[in-house]
């Protein structure tokens, strides 16, 4: 995996941006309300999403209070290369989660040794170095049958979406593209797109949740 130098300056403004985020919040106030955050989000793709009790599932790029934090009937990894550096945040309480697997490792390079029922990466594939090959582990890690759920910021404008591309105007972000584009990347790899959700509108990105599913 070829790590940038755009890509190395992306990982250490996201951990200096998750420091300056949390640095005023109350972490059992903050933990809570991500918790009902990531329920509502469940519950706003249960129609294409089945989430059963017992299911094995992958937080791709989990952050430091991931969807594992509302997870508790499912058996959970939970993936990231920047989880030592979370350790020092007091909102990163993995003890908390003693069913969910913490793993150090950027998306590009964690091979599961099980498939999973779902895979979620959630605002995460544009933080990654290879995009191309983060979303071929993603695939390879979901079961026949199985779920893929990823979130995108996906650019409203081309012109602009060139211009970032061209220029770090959006320096956490590596990879400017737009819904057609992100949806591509699920079909390319034979998954159907069996939702996608428009949760957060905005004047440059709007924020996608999808949802796809692999052939069984």
């Amino acid at each position: 995996m070829k790590k940038t130098l755009r890509w190395q300056i992306a990982q250490h403004l996201e951990v200096k941006w998750w420091q300056r985020y949390l640095s005023d919040k109350d972490p059992e106030a903050y933990l809570s309300w991500k918790k009902e955050y990531w329920k509502d989000l469940l519950r706003d793709l249960s129609c294409s999403l089945p989430v059963k009790p017992g299911d094995r599932v992958l937080d791709a790029g989990c952050g430091p209070a991931g969807i594992f934090i509302a997870l508790d009937q499912q058996v959970v990894i939970a993936v990231d290369p920047l989880l030592d550096a979370y350790g020092h945040l007091d909102h990163f309480r993995p003890d908390r989660y003693p069913d969910v697997a913490f793993v150090t490792s950027s998306l590009e390079q964690y091979q599961a040794e099980q498939p999973f029922d779902v895979v979620f990466c959630l605002n995460a594939i544009n933080h990654v170095a290879d995009i191309h090959l983060a979303y071929d582990r993603l695939a390879a890690a979901v079961k026949r049958g199985g779920y893929l759920v990823v979130s995108i910021d996906a650019h409203k404008h081309g012109l602009l979406k060139h211009t970032f591309r061209l220029f770090p105007g959006d320096a956490l972000h590596p990879h400017q593209y737009n819904l057609e584009e992100y949806t591509g990347f699920l079909k390319a790899r034979g998954f159907t797109i069996e939702q996608t959700l428009l949760k957060t509108p905005g004047k440059i990105f709007d924020y996608y949740v999808q949802v796809a599913r692999k052939p069984g």
